[in-house]
């Protein structure tokens, strides 16, 4: 098991040392950050929050998923490695034309 998790369902307003005040009752943090929007500032809604060891990871996600937290109820489940070629943004499929 890896020590990356990915949290959805995220208050809109919390912030990342609140993240970190979240799941440090699991284990220690190494970083939390809270995805926000490049041009607005406004978070996403989710995150993602590094664990010191696999164990401290597995018990965040025992303990939190499906909590609430800040009156939303959380998803806690670990990170999945991004698709290589993936920069994000638009997907197109393959009959689309490109411009």
């Amino acid at each position: 098991m890896q020590n990356s998790l990915f949290v959805a369902g995220l208050e809109w307003s919390i912030t990342n040392e609140e993240l970190s005040e979240i799941f440090s009752a699991c284990g220690t943090v190494e970083s939390a950050k809270v995805v926000t929007d490049k041009f607005t500032g406004r978070s996403k809604g989710f995150g993602f929050v590094d664990m010191a060891t696999a164990e401290d990871a597995a018990n965040a996600i025992t303990t939190l998923n499906n909590s609430t937290q800040k009156n939303r109820q959380i998803v806690v489940k670990i990170k999945e490695p991004k698709p290589a070629g993936d920069r994000g943004g638009f997907r197109s499929n393959n009959n689309s034309p490109r411009w």
